[in-house]
């Protein structure tokens, strides 16, 4: 890992304090969180809007038991650390942490974005830390999803094309 992509990844304790004085000098911090999980056009198109709604763009990824709890147990398929490090690597995204819990309330809490942006596949009042974010008088909003951008979508064809092959 480079030295740029290095300096992305923080833990929440670490960021919290990054964040707070950017947003004293008047910078909008704008988090999104997800699995992430073999990254697709969906979440690159999903992820360069998230950044231009303002100037921090901050991705929270569950970590990898996380995703077991939520996808099953033969998720994720990439791990904890290399997603975060792809992730890292887009130049339009500023910082990645992560979380253990089953949704991102807590780190929303302790990080404390202007703005918290989900895909269009979420309703607004089921995106979990609206409250929180509204709370402190900032913006919750989601961004229309992109058709054919899904990670299951691309297992299954994985999937399909290695039957095939045998």
């Amino acid at each position: 890992m480079d030295h740029i992509t290095e300096n992305k990844i923080k833990s929440a304790a670490d960021l919290a304090p990054v964040l707070a004085q950017a947003k004293q000098s008047g910078q909008q911090v704008v988090f999104t969180n997800g699995c992430f999980d073999l990254v697709h056009k969906g979440h690159t198109r999903y992820l360069r809007e998230a950044k231009a709604a303002g100037d921090l763009l901050v991705v929270a990824v569950n970590s990898d038991d996380s995703v077991v709890r939520l996808k099953g147990p033969r998720r994720p398929v990439v791990s904890l650390d290399e997603r975060m490090e792809i992730l890292a690597g887009f130049y339009f995204i500023d910082f990645v942490t992560w979380f253990e819990e089953d949704t991102p309330y807590q780190i929303i809490g302790q990080l404390k974005p202007n703005r918290l942006i989900k895909g269009g596949d979420y309703a607004l009042d089921d995106i979990v830390g609206k409250d929180l974010v509204e709370s402190w008088g900032g913006d919750v909003f989601t961004i229309p999803e992109i058709p054919g951008g899904s990670t299951s979508g691309v297992i299954n064809t994985i999937l399909e094309r290695a039957k095939l092959d045998v």
